[in-house]
């Protein structure tokens, strides 16, 4: 599949940018290009590879579930100027 002038600027004019003459040829050439690689890489005969989620064979390192910190909710719902049920009250904005 190969685009043309007409081509380019339909789809620059779809997505509202602005191309002169010279800026469309060179946007043809980039995405052509762009076409042939997608039609080389479709070539690519890939039956009985497996989809990879990455290219390198890592591993996740992941830390223990576990909470770290010590529990300072009365501490800090002491602080608040106004505290209901455990929750901060707080002025309201909108009417």
């Amino acid at each position: 599949m190969s685009l043309g002038l007409d081509d380019v600027r339909r789809v620059a004019q779809l997505a509202r940018l602005r191309l002169d003459d010279e800026q469309a040829a060179s946007m043809a050439a980039e995405l052509n290009a762009i076409l042939a690689l997608i039609g080389e890489m479709q070539a690519v005969d890939t039956d009985g590879v497996e989809p990879m989620s990455h290219p390198r064979d890592v591993a996740q390192r992941l830390r223990p579930d576990a909470v770290t910190e010590p529990d300072r909710r009365e501490a800090l719902l002491a602080l608040a100027p106004q505290t209901e049920a455990g929750l901060f009250l707080v002025p309201k904005v909108i009417e």
